[in-house]
């Protein structure tokens, strides 16, 4: 039975109940106790990392059209809140600065990269990290794109790097050798291993971070099988069930 707790991660903030990947979304889940956040980012067509899932801007905001096609300045004066809630009105896409500035150091920023961008993504990434030096211990960067992990891991070696993935794989940290560099964290889907397979990513060093956890029952199966963090659309709703 484990020990510890699991840190809990605002998966895109608040997502369950503001508009996700917003300051708003990204407040809300520090005020309900989320210990981590977690978020996407896209390059825009004049290369500002900016925080947001889908690549296009038709599902989220009241523009539309693909994110690396238009510049911040258009970006920016989008409505980001408004199909969520009237009471989220006027909130807009963020900066990854901006989110940095929002949160506080020692709270753990995961950033899901989403597109490599032709590796244009990769070097704005690291030049943005490199400038918040400070922060690097705050930060782990996923996605499902393992080549962008191994590239950026390479790249700069301080960097925490971790794999995300929905496959029910044989040997869990076995395949993060595979990259041969030295990975920080899992982020498979929840249904997609095995108490035993946490148990011996673990014992292999590694953090597992099994995304999107919403409901108590599946809070309870994370926790029984030893999870490092649960990544949640309702962190106020994790922090409850912990304190039970």
């Amino acid at each position: 039975m484990p020990t510890s707790k699991p840190i809990i991660i605002g998966h895109r903030g608040a997502a369950g109940e503001a508009p996700e990947n917003t300051l708003a979304s990204f407040a809300l889940a520090l005020e309900q106790g989320a210990q981590a956040i977690e978020l996407d980012v896209h390059l825009t067509r004049d290369g500002k990392i900016v925080v947001c899932h889908d690549g296009t801007l038709n599902r989220t905001t009241n523009g539309s059209g693909l994110i690396a096609h238009q510049s911040w300045e258009d970006i920016r004066k989008l409505d980001a809140g408004a199909w969520f809630s009237e009471k989220f009105l006027g909130e807009r896409i963020p900066l990854l600065s901006e989110v940095f500035d929002l949160v506080p150091r020692g709270t753990l920023i995961n950033v899901e990269v989403k597109d490599a961008y032709e590796g244009r993504m990769e070097s704005a990434l690291l030049a943005f990290l490199r400038e918040r030096d400070d922060r690097y211990e705050d930060v782990v960067v996923s996605s499902f794109d393992h080549k962008v992990i191994q590239r950026l891991k390479r790249a700069e070696p301080a960097l925490k790097v971790g794999l995300l993935y929905a496959a029910n794989l044989i040997d869990h940290a076995g395949y993060a050798k595979l990259l041969d560099v030295d990975v920080y964290s899992l982020h498979p889907h929840y249904h997609s291993f095995a108490e035993a397979d946490i148990a011996m990513a673990t014992t292999a060093g590694l953090a597992v971070y099994p995304y999107t956890v919403n409901e108590l029952s599946d809070y309870q199966m994370m926790i029984t099988a030893g999870v490092t963090g649960i990544i949640t659309d309702f962190p106020g709703r994790l922090k409850a069930y912990l304190n039970t």
